[in-house]
């Protein structure tokens, strides 16, 4: 097993069967977890990228059996934020220091393109990087976005078992949102995806097959966190996923992917009250402090006992800044390109 995580360190490649064994062996976690750090610091260095993310709608047309916000749950309060709230959050978040912002909502057809693509003008103007996390679209709204100044697109696989896909995602095809993808990759953006990790039926070796897709895909961004479930949704009494599994998939995906940007997610922080500066000691160096205020925060539940839901923006920024400082690390004064689409770039030219 040592001479697994070596090969991933060194060589940044390792077969299906290996990726495996490191995930169905926990005796040598620690040995995992290290070396995820060492790759994260020298591939992408010790500051951390904080992202400010506005929740601007609970609205979903989608029905994942997983998800809070799906749209058949009728116990949720829906939201939908106007432009000028919207761009009220950002520039806040701009004025706590932040370079990043990223918009997310359910999957929806509540803004047209005509209203995305304004409230992206209007946020770029305030010198902000910006990633929408929106869902599905046509090429022709990525590529409206991307022209209105969109940045990076952040559009989760969260499994890549078509079977188990097809089960949770009622109405949607595996195909399609794949396509997306890689639609996003053909128009410039900076694509991040990402997996769910402890969903029912899901298997040790689907997992491995989710990050060697992330790896095929080139992504420049993964997202990785622990299902969690939901009561007001049909995986109710589904057991979940465990903070550990997600961190092994986590730093496995860091070692294979040496220099993409790898959130903490907030999911994390949730099962384990140390979960995003753990996970950023395994190999992580993004935090995405929610910067949406008031009850919006509460009402955007995908999860149960999610954090941070009744706490203001300022102090949420004091509070990761804190963390991440009190690790030896440091936030980051930069947009946070990811290293990975850098170096693209710099190969194209």
């Amino acid at each position: 097993m040592k001479n697994i995580i070596k090969k991933a360190e060194i060589k940044h490649i390792l077969y299906k069967e290996e990726i495996t064994a490191l995930l169905s062996d926990s005796s040598f976690d620690n040995e995992l977890f290290k070396a995820a750090d060492r790759v994260r610091e020298k591939y992408v260095g010790n500051e951390v990228h904080l992202r400010a993310l506005i929740e601007f709608s609970n609205v979903c047309g989608q029905n994942c059996k997983y998800c809070g916000l799906r749209a058949g749950n009728k116990k949720i309060e829906r939201y939908s934020l106007a432009e000028k709230i919207i761009i009220g959050f950002a520039s806040k978040a701009a004025g706590y220091g932040y370079k990043t912002a990223v918009l997310q909502s359910g999957e929806s057809g509540c803004y047209s393109t005509d209203q995305i693509v304004s409230i992206i003008k209007k946020i770029k103007e305030l010198g902000l990087a910006l990633t929408l996390s929106i869902g599905e679209k046509t090429f022709e709204e990525y590529k409206a976005y991307k022209k209105a100044g969109a940045d990076r697109y952040l559009l989760r696989i969260e499994t890549t078992d078509k079977n188990l896909y097809k089960k949770l995602h009622p109405g949607m095809s595996f195909e399609n949102r794949a396509e997306c993808l890689f639609n996003l990759k053909k128009l410039g953006y900076e694509v991040g995806t990402g997996c769910l990790v402890g969903l029912p039926e899901q298997t040790l070796e689907s997992l491995a097959d989710d990050i060697l897709f992330f790896k095929k895909l080139d992504a420049d961004m993964i997202g990785i966190g622990p299902f969690i479930p939901n009561p007001d949704t049909p995986l109710k009494d589904e057991e979940g996923g465990t903070f550990n599994l997600a961190l092994k998939v986590m730093a496995i995906t860091r070692l294979l992917l040496p220099d993409v940007n790898i959130p903490a997610t907030t999911a994390m922080e949730t099962l384990n009250p140390n979960g995003r500066i753990i996970a950023l000691q395994s190999g992580a160096n993004v935090v995405m402090p929610n910067v949406t205020e008031g009850d919006y925060r509460r009402k955007y539940e995908l999860y149960p006992g999610k954090i941070c839901v009744y706490d203001e923006p300022e102090k949420c920024r004091g509070c990761i800044t804190s963390k991440i400082t009190s690790i030896g690390r440091t936030v980051s004064k930069e947009q946070g390109i990811s290293r990975h689409f850098e170096k693209k770039k710099t190969i194209n030219k």
